[in-house]
C-alpha cells in the first residue's frame, strides 16, 4: 500500500478524478455548463487536428503492413502466441468497442436518416438512408481502429522486443528520454484519458441498459435505476479483475462475443436479410468511395456542426480509449507479426463492426422504408431506446431484449475489467499483474466518475469527457508513431523462406562459378 501511495503517478492521477468526482457532484449544473463550454472550444478550434491526425495514423500503418517491416514478430522470432487467433480477436473486439457498438448499432444510422449529415440530402428519404449506413461504415471501420493499432503496436514491440515496461511513458523514451517529470506527467495524461473514454463508453452502456429495462419492464428511466446498475456493475467487474487475464478477462470475452453472434444471427435471419446483405454491400462500397472524403471532411465556410459532433467525437473517444485499449491489445498480442497485427487490428474487428451495423440498423431503416413505422422519430426521443424499438419490430421481442440487456451488462463488465486491469498496471510502474487494492480502487473511481457524468448532464457529459481529454493525448499519440518507426528501422528484419532459398541457389551458383574459374 505503501509504494502505491509513494507513486505520483497513482497519486495524482487518483486525487484529480477524486476532485472531478465532487465537483460534479457538489455542482452538477455549473459542472455541465464548463463541460459544454469546454465542448465547443475544442470542436471549434481542433476539429481539423483530430481528423488530420487519425489520417496520418491510417497512412502510417498501411506504409507499414507492404513494408519490409511487417515480417517483424513481436517477443522475437521464436516467439509463440498466446492465445487463439479467435480468442484474440474476441478479447480485442469486447475491450474495444463491445459496448458502444451494441449502444450506436441502431442508434446512429437511425440519426443520421433523421438528421442527414448533408443539407443535399433529404431526411427519412432512400438516399438519406444510403447515406447513413455509409456514414455508420465509416466511423465504425479501420480510422477507429488505427489509433488502438498504433497505440497496441508500439506497446507491444516495447514491452516483447525490447523488454520494457508496459508504460506508454516508456514507449516515448527514444524522443524525450528517461527523464521522470515527464515520464509521470505522460502517464498521468494517459490514465486520465483512459477513465474519461472508458467512462464515456460505460456510461452509454448504463444508460442503455436502463432504456432496456424501461422497454423490458416498463421501470423508470431515473439516475437511481442507473446508479444501481453501475453498483452491480462495479461488483460484477471486480469479482472478474481479480481472476486474472487468463480467467475472467477471457471468460467473459468469449461468453459475450457469443452472444453477440447470437443476437445478431437472429435478427439476421428474421430481419429483412437479403435488404441487410445489399446494404452492406452498397456500403463496403459508399466507404471506400467516400473514405479520403469523409475523412478530411471539414466545412469552414458556412456553420455546421454535424462532424464535430459525430466524426471528430468518435475520432476523440478512439483516442482517449486508446491507452486502455493498446496496452490492453499489447498484453495479449505476443508471437504476432507486425503485419499481421495491423491486419488483424485494422480489418476483422471493423468488418465484424459494418455487418453489426448493416444487420441491426438495416433492419431499422427497412421497418421505416416498408413498414412505415417511426424507429427515427423514437431514436430522435429517447436515444437509449433505439435497440429495444428494433427488436420490437421482429418475432420473440421480449426474449431478444432480455438477451440485449443481458449482453449490454457484460460488454460493460467486460469493458471495465479489461480497463481496471490496464489502469492498474500503468499505475503501479507497468506491472504485469497490478495489486487487487489497486484495480478495487480505479474500478470504484472510474464508477464514481462516470455516475457524476450522468449526472451532470448525461449523454453530452459523456461525449465532452472523451473529448476533451482525448486533446493533449492526440500530440502523444502521434510522438508514439515517430518512437515506433525510429525503433523499427534499427531492427533486424527475419528473412522469409523464399528469400532464403533464393540466397541459397545464388550460394550454388556462385559456388559452382568459382570451381569453373579453377
Amino acid at each position: 500500500m505503501k509504494d502505491i501511495v509513494k507513486n505520483p503517478v497513482f497519486t495524482i492521477s487518483a486525487l484529480i478524478i477524486i476532485v472531478l468526482v465532487f465537483l460534479g457532484g457538489l455542482f452538477p449544473v455549473r459542472f455541465g455548463e464548463i463541460a459544454s463550454s469546454i465542448y465547443d472550444m475544442t470542436t471549434r478550434n481542433f476539429s481539423w487536428f483530430y481528423l488530420l491526425s487519425v489520417f496520418a495514423i491510417i497512412l502510417f500503418l498501411l506504409f507499414l503492413i507492404v513494408s519490409k517491416y511487417g515480417n517483424i514478430r513481436l517477443g522475437g522470432n521464436e516467439a509463440k502466441p498466446e492465445f487463439s487467433y479467435l480468442t484474440w480477436i474476441s478479447m480485442l473486439y469486447s475491450a474495444g468497442l463491445g459496448v458502444g457498438l451494441v449502444f450506436w448499432g441502431v442508434a446512429e444510422p437511425m440519426s443520421h436518416f433523421l438528421t442527414t449529415p448533408t443539407d443535399k440530402v433529404e431526411p427519412l428519404t432512400t438516399d438519406a438512408a444510403r447515406l447513413a449506413m455509409g456514414y455508420s461504415f465509416f466511423h465504425w471501420g479501420i480510422s477507429q481502429w488505427s489509433v488502438y493499432a498504433l497505440m497496441g503496436l508500439v506497446m507491444c514491440y516495447m514491452q516483447f522486443n525490447k523488454k520494457k515496461d508496459l508504460l506508454i511513458s516508456t514507449s516515448l523514451e527514444p524522443i524525450t528520454g528517461p527523464r521522470k517529470g515527464i515520464k509521470n506527467l505522460v502517464d498521468i495524461l494517459a490514465v486520465i484519458a483512459t477513465v474519461m473514454g472508458v467512462a464515456t463508453s460505460i456510461g452509454f452502456g448504463v444508460l442503455q441498459t436502463n432504456g432496456g429495462l424501461n422497454a423490458v419492464l416498463g421501470l423508470p428511466m431515473s439516475f437511481g435505476l442507473q446508479v444501481v446498475i453501475l453498483v452491480l456493475m462495479l461488483i460484477g467487474y471486480m469479482l472478474s479483475s481479480t481472476t486474472g487475464l487468463q480467467k475472467g478477462i477471457k471468460i467473459l470475452s468469449n461468453v459475450n462475443m457469443g452472444l453477440a453472434i447470437l443476437l445478431l444471427a437472429f435478427v439476421f435471419i428474421m430481419g429483412p436479410t437479403v435488404f441487410i446483405l445489399e446494404s452492406f454491400t452498397l456500403a463496403i462500397g459508399d466507404y471506400f468511395t467516400h473514405f479520403i472524403e469523409y475523412s478530411l471532411r471539414l466545412q469552414p465556410y458556412k456553420e455546421d456542426t454535424w462532424v464535430k459532433e459525430w466524426t471528430v467525437f468518435y475520432w476523440a473517444w478512439a483516442i482517449s480509449w486508446s491507452p486502455f485499449v493498446g496496452a490492453f491489445i499489447a498484453r495479449v498480442s505476443k508471437g504476432r507479426t507486425v503485419r499481421e497485427f495491423i491486419v488483424g487490428v485494422l480489418i476483422v474487428p471493423p468488418v465484424f463492426s459494418c455487418f453489426w451495423f448493416a444487420t441491426f440498423g438495416g433492419t431499422a431503416l427497412w421497418h421505416d422504408l416498408h413498414k412505415n413505422t417511426s424507429i427515427a422519430n423514437l431514436v430522435n426521443e429517447d436515444i437509449t431506446l433505439a435497440l429495444f424499438e428494433t427488436l420490437n419490430s421482429l418475432p420473440l421481442s421480449f426474449i431478444t431484449s432480455t438477451l440485449g440487456i443481458i449482453l449490454i451488462f457484460i460488454f460493460l463488465v467486460t469493458s471495465a475489467d479489461s480497463a481496471t486491469f490496464i489502469m492498474a498496471s500503468m499505475t503501479s510502474k507497468g506491472a504485469m499483474n497490478p495489486s487487487v487494492v489497486t484495480k478495487l480502487t480505479w474500478g470504484i473511481l472510474m464508477a464514481a466518475i462516470c455516475g457524476v457524468l450522468i449526472y451532470a448532464g448525461g449523454l453530452d457529459a459523456l461525449q465532452t469527457a472523451a473529448l476533451t481529454a482525448a486533446l493533449p493525448f492526440t500530440v502523444i499519440t502521434l510522438l508514439l508513431g515517430i518512437t515506433l518507426w525510429k525503433m523499427l528501422r534499427t531492427e533486424m528484419i527475419p528473412i522469409k523462406k523464399h528469400e532464403i532459398k533464393r540466397l541459397k541457389k545464388m550460394r550454388e551458383h556462385i559456388e559452382r562459378e568459382n570451381k569453373l574459374k579453377k
